[in-house]
């Protein structure tokens, strides 16, 4: 779907960490993710192949073909759900990743939960094949919050794996943003 897709784009969510540490889980969908500023883009690229949906706050609403700008979507709505049509099910979950540019031009990703958590967009990504993760730390930071059972597997097998500074970019990010996590003991 996304072969010759002119914009950012990487897997995120469990796929990402799968990726990364080579074990297998069940997985519901394939969680994409661009930068929420690339909406616009995004949506030409798929127009008449993909229906596309604003999942905002358990509502869910077509996206038209005339609905172009990401000013559409109320800052509240993080995903975009995808499918090939309406009787179709769900097989993207496209996650809206905020950016913002700074002075020298250089994108930087800014964590949805706490703005004073960012780095540069091309410090949130790895490839393997030709194809963007999201750096495994920043997938567990987004995990943390919900710590379902799949998110605290998804820490564990990956945990062995992270660098040291990786690690401790975690701790402090949980540290900052929810203090007394229980993966801040393990980093």
């Amino acid at each position: 779907m996304m072969a010759g897709y002119p914009g950012h784009w990487w897997i995120a969510g469990g796929w990402a960490i799968e990726a990364f540490t080579g074990v297998p889980r069940p997985h519901g969908d394939l969680d994409l993710s661009i930068p929420r500023t690339e909406l616009p883009l995004f949506r030409r690229y798929l127009a008449g192949r993909i229906d596309l949906w604003a999942a905002d706050q358990e509502t869910l609403r077509i996206l038209l073909p005339g609905d172009i700008g990401e000013d559409d979507l109320p800052d509240s709505c993080e995903n975009v759900w995808a499918r090939d049509g309406g009787g179709n099910p769900w097989e993207y979950d496209t996650i809206l990743m905020s950016t913002s540019l700074i002075s020298t031009g250089a994108d930087i990703w800014v964590y949805k939960r706490d703005p004073r958590v960012r780095r540069p967009i091309d410090e949130i990504l790895w490839s393997r094949d030709k194809i963007n993760y999201l750096r495994p730390e920043i997938q567990l930071l987004h995990k943390a919050r919900g710590l379902r059972t799949k998110d605290q597997r998804d820490f564990d097998v990956a945990l062995p794996l992270l660098s040291v500074q990786d690690q401790r970019w975690l701790r402090d990010a949980l540290a900052l943003t929810v203090p007394g996590h229980p993966w801040i003991d393990r980093l």
